[in-house]
């Protein structure tokens, strides 16, 4: 299966499919499972999901379809009993159980969304990930872990104040490309492996991310930190260097620089 990996990690970004992208991630830690019921659902969604939008053409009445089918009829919701669970984060748990993070549930919102030719994004809030629904005309935020519950101004205001501070804006908020949203996927997991005393398996994650998405620096400084914890230090030495093939940040540069000079030879 790491030729999906491989796959994700040299198609251009629009060109991943979201849903398709999380079960092959999920799909590497059990390579001989049957996705077919992965499917069977996703195309059950996006059936009903058509049938309940009708006509709606607006973003209001499209995130009211998507609420409708997705929490109403199909019963997906956040986790909250069991937030730190790293079944919230396998893709394919999450379709089995109903229940995941933010940014898993986001996936799914974006996907079915998409599947129907509407135009869905997934947000990067400060602590939290919500879906945009629409473009330019009058686009419309729902959390997809509170049911799809809308997102006004001044509740986003308020979540980039909570979790950012108050002195910043809530112009911070962005759209998120497919892949810093996989990568984001994926370290939820790593750090629930790292906070678990589970190092390696942390690692063999932040390597996936690096095939995956190897333009993301962040991906290659942690894998970088837990090679050397691991007492690797050629292969850290590697991927800091790989660090100082796709930055162009000084301040970054510099950092990995002296990282670099710091390290013992050999």
């Amino acid at each position: 299966m790491t030729e999906d990996l491989t796959r994700l990690g040299l198609i251009d970004d629009e060109d991943i499919v979201l849903d398709e992208a999380a079960l092959s991630l999920a799909r590497l830690d059990r390579p001989g499972i049957d996705l077919t019921p992965s499917h069977t659902l996703l195309n059950a969604i996006e059936t009903q999901l058509s049938t309940v939008a009708g006509d709606a053409e607006t973003p209001d009445e499209r995130a009211s379809a998507l609420a409708s089918v997705l929490a109403d009829v199909f019963g997906f919701a956040g986790d909250s009993e069991s937030y730190d669970d790293p079944a919230n984060a396998d893709f394919i748990t999450v379709l089995d159980r109903r229940r995941g993070l933010p940014v898993s549930l986001s996936i799914l919102w974006v996907a079915m969304a998409r599947r129907l030719g509407w135009s869905a994004n997934v947000l990067d809030v400060p602590g939290h990930v919500l879906v945009v629904v629409g473009a330019e005309a009058a686009p419309v935020i729902v959390d997809p872990f509170a049911g799809g519950v809308r997102v006004d101004a001044a509740g986003l205001a308020a979540l980039v104040e909570r979790h950012a501070g108050s002195g910043r804006a809530a112009t911070h908020v962005a759209a998120m490309p497919n892949r810093a949203v996989l990568v984001r996927l994926l370290q939820n997991l790593a750090s629930r492996a790292e906070q678990a005393g589970r190092g390696r398996r942390a690692l063999d994650l932040y390597a996936r991310m690096t095939t995956m998405a190897p333009a993301y620096p962040h991906a290659w400084w942690e894998r970088a930190r837990l090679e050397l914890v691991d007492h690797d230090v050629a292969a850290a030495r590697g991927s800091l260097g790989a660090m100082l093939e796709i930055t162009r940040d000084p301040g970054l540069r510099r950092r990995v620089t002296r990282t670099m000079d710091a390290l013992p030879a050999g």
